[in-house]
């Protein structure tokens, strides 16, 4: 038998290659088609969240014997009231208190610089232009999306299209497995079923624990501030909440805000004080409520999480890191999908030098030519 002309190693280096580089074709390739597409992607990656989100409160309605597409509308109702009041509340307290927070933000900038120098110059810059930073991102952002359409219009035609997909979602839920099936090749539709079940059950589980998580942190945080008669206490809180579904980056970045608003308008003690609310509650999230309550979903490890952030963000600005954590964690479900399809378990990996599953030893002719 002739000797292969690259020697093992280097030939399953080879194959590997191979494969990343096909998969980084793949993904590049469907990246490149949800910028395109972005329009049409955007409504359904909510609408997928959404349903992940809302998919217990459906399937208890259907298991109360009531029709699955009024079961379907009355979740929407129950969306739409529930997301329209707090939205409401939250713009008041925002718009009630916006002035007086950036206010806040700009004497704090003056206390460091006059403590410090010049290291508070562009914390102070960045609170003075606070208003048009955010007119002149916001602009960024949505040229190009919709030409000849504001913002408000643009935003408000992508919820109501995530809403009725929303609404087709949950109707649709008990077809799911069947359209998987259909679309897949004969042979592989339980893998294909397999995998979406898990990448779902990941989005799903990711959801219902980030809501959970944030909505604690805002209270706790917005209760804190309270009693310390922080200004825009609730504001604040509203950011914490709205922050949370940004891991890491949303929680520093909210409660360095709260921090620096309780220190320029109620002195060092009291902005203290903040931090040490502000602190409390993240040892409580991070070591309390996220492995609690997230425990049976997808483990991330926090530098994965960060690249995602920053990935989503280089793609699609701030929704592409609301976005980014939760299809990550749907890729992490298909792969542990596939780990545990296709991964051989340790205990029943063959030794060296035998057949696996068999004990027998490989022939010298065949371990040579392998």
């Amino acid at each position: 038998m002739s000797t292969p002309l690259l020697p093992e190693p280097a030939r399953r280096l080879a194959a590997w290659c191979a494969v990343i580089l096909l998969v980084t074709g793949v993904a590049a390739v469907a990246v490149w088609l949800c910028i395109v597409f972005k329009t049409a992607v955007t409504p359904v990656l909510l609408a997928l969240l959404g349903t992940a989100l809302l998919g217990p409160m459906h399937r208890r309605l259907v298991r109360m014997k009531v029709n699955r597409s009024l079961a379907a509308a009355l979740t929407c109702l129950a969306v739409v009231a529930v997301v329209g009041g707090a939205s409401y509340v939250v713009v008041q307290a925002l718009i009630g208190t916006g002035d007086q927070i950036v206010s806040s933000l700009r004497r704090a900038g003056e206390d460091l610089t006059a403590h410090f120098g010049a290291a508070g110059t562009s914390l102070e810059d960045l609170a003075a232009n606070a208003k048009d930073l955010l007119a002149k991102f916001g602009g960024t952002a949505a040229s190009g999306v919709i030409t000849g359409i504001s913002v408000v219009g643009q935003m408000i035609a992508a919820a109501v299209l995530a809403l009725l997909l929303i609404f087709f979602f949950l109707r649709d839920s008990d077809r799911a497995a069947g359209t998987l099936r259909a679309l897949a090749p004969r042979t592989t539709g339980d893998t294909v079923e397999a995998m979406a079940r898990r990448a779902f059950e990941a989005v799903e589980g990711f959801m219902r624990g980030t809501t959970f998580i944030a909505a604690i942190d805002a209270i706790c945080i917005t209760a804190g501030l309270l009693v310390l008669q922080v200004p825009g206490a609730v504001g604040l809180g509203a950011l914490v909440f709205v922050g949370a579904y940004i891991p890491y980056l949303g929680a520093f970045i909210s409660g360095a805000v709260a921090v620096l608003v309780a220190f320029a308008d109620r002195g060092w003690i009291i902005g203290l004080w903040a931090l040490g609310v502000v602190l409390a509650v993240q040892v409580l999230e991070g070591h309390v409520l996220q492995p609690m309550i997230q425990s049976r979903t997808v483990q991330m490890h926090p530098a994965v999480v960060m690249l995602a952030i920053t990935a989503g963000a280089g793609v699609a600005g701030i929704l592409g890191m609301l976005l980014a954590v939760p299809l990550t964690a749907a890729a992490f479900g298909v792969l542990s999908e596939l780990r545990a399809r296709y991964g051989t378990p340790p205990s029943e990996e063959a030794p060296p030098g035998t057949r696996a599953g068999t004990g027998a030893e490989t022939p010298p002719a065949t371990a040579a030519g392998a």
